[in-house]
């Protein structure tokens, strides 16, 4: 299935409810693949360190800066176990 979504005026866009639902996650991975974007649900207890080099978060959470993946993952298990 092919949706047309519309970015906000901070480049925000949202996923269809369908979508997270069938995902049933709230955690997900963004990586460019030639002109696309492709967005897939993150599984944190089988995130492949190797894949990984630094993660970026939003301006507001980190100063723009990126965490290392080791530190990013342990971060998710912690919100994960606060759920």
């Amino acid at each position: 299935m092919t949706t047309i979504v519309k970015a906000t005026s901070k480049g925000q866009v949202t996923l269809p409810a369908k979508w997270r639902r069938a995902c049933d996650t709230d955690r997900f991975t963004m990586k460019e693949q030639g002109d696309s974007l492709v967005i897939s649900p993150l599984d944190i207890d089988n995130v492949d360190d190797g894949k990984w080099d630094t993660v970026f978060d939003a301006k507001r959470d980190n100063g723009g800066k990126g965490i290392p993946i080791d530190e990013f993952i342990a971060l998710l298990h912690k919100i994960a176990e606060s759920d």
